[in-house]
């Protein structure tokens, strides 16, 4: 990952929570922690962000945080080859005429390239891929009363009756912010309240989530793993994530990342 990409996660980072840590920002970017310390030093020199001990902070923090995710435009540049082979694969599990609900987030929105060949009725809580799909696709597309979350892109709503309780969808297609033993896990109550209501909306949960993400987790749980049908990952899940989706009788797809996609990625 060049320098300036590095700099505009990490600037993106600060902005999200008080203190973003060293060891976090090398997850989010896949840099060393020395590159990481170099980028927060010449960074505070920039007065850019303010530097504390074992990560960084934003010099103005903003007044209001919004939900604890991180933002759009920080995760959709990670594991971007991974991400769109599992989209791709998601997206043959799609037959024209199916009423499908895609849950908002960067490895769901690239469900919308192969989408644009399908005609579906897609019912979805993320600005940017209603956006695309109405642009560029003969789906027909649904959204949920709400507010607008600029910086995750998504439309969420604290009331029961946000319209989707009249939408039934053959499957959910959903990312997470980790998936362990106890099942699929995200990091702010609203958003599990949200998703939860669509879950119920759908006959089968349809998991995106890449192999990185077995590594993660957080302290709350959105549902267990028996609510789960299938979870679409990539050629990078190892055997220990493997056996725990077979012990819990997750149907388990793999797709294959292009050699070329990830050498363009690195370099």
């Amino acid at each position: 990952m060049h320098e300036t990409e590095r700099h505009r996660i990490i600037l993106s980072a600060v902005q999200e929570r008080p203190v973003v840590t060293v060891p976090e920002l090398c997850q989010m970017t896949g840099a060393s922690e020395a590159t990481i310390r170099r980028d927060i030093a010449g960074l505070h020199v920039q007065k850019k962000l303010r530097r504390v001990r074992g990560g960084a902070e934003a010099v103005a923090p903003p007044g209001f945080v919004g939900i604890n995710a991180r933002p759009f435009a920080m995760q959709e540049t990670l594991r971007a080859p991974e991400k769109r082979a599992i989209a791709r694969a998601a997206v043959d599990l799609c037959d024209d005429g199916d009423a499908i609900i895609v849950n908002g987030g960067t490895t769901t929105f690239q469900m919308v390239h192969p989408l644009t060949t399908k005609r579906l009725q897609v019912f979805t809580n993320s600005f940017p891929i209603a956006e695309h799909l109405l642009k560029h696709s003969k789906n027909t597309v649904l959204l949920p009363a709400g507010v607008i979350y600029r910086e995750q892109n998504i439309i969420l709503s604290p009331f029961d009756d946000d319209g989707s309780r009249h939408f039934h969808a053959r499957r959910m297609f959903m990312g997470c912010r980790g998936l362990g033993p106890l099942g699929l896990m995200e990091g702010d109550p609203l958003l599990i309240q949200a998703e939860q209501k669509l879950i119920g909306q759908a006959d089968e949960l349809i998991v995106l989530a890449d192999s990185s993400k077995f590594a993660q987790g957080s302290s709350l749980v959105l549902c267990p793993l028996a609510r789960i049908h299938t979870v679409v990952t990539d050629d990078g899940i190892d055997d220990r994530a493997a056996r725990m989706l077979e012990a819990a009788e997750v149907r388990l797809i793999v797709a294959e990342v292009p050699a070329a996609d990830r050498r363009r990625q690195k370099g």
